[in-house]
């Protein structure tokens, strides 16, 4: 049976108006999106500082269907394992 990989980073980025959470694995494979106002969303980034890492080239790929906009202003979370 396949387990699924653990998240290991959390995006938090516009999405044309709503700001949404996507989940990635280490391999930056998207995991799940929530909603990114979700208490879920502020338990899981406590006392993490957020990368302005969006727009770097190894996000282009995961990050595909936002714009460049969207990406620069994205926050990057590298979470806890």
């Amino acid at each position: 049976m396949h387990k699924p990989n653990p998240a290991r980073y959390l995006v938090l980025i516009e999405a044309g108006g709503p700001m949404i959470a996507k989940l990635f694995d280490a391999e930056r494979r998207l995991v799940a999106e929530i909603d990114g106002t979700s208490e879920e969303v502020a338990v899981m980034t406590f006392g993490l500082t957020p990368l302005a890492a969006g727009a770097s080239p190894e996000w282009a790929g995961p990050l595909e269907g936002h714009n460049l906009q969207e990406r620069a202003a994205a926050q990057v979370f590298v979470l806890e394992l």
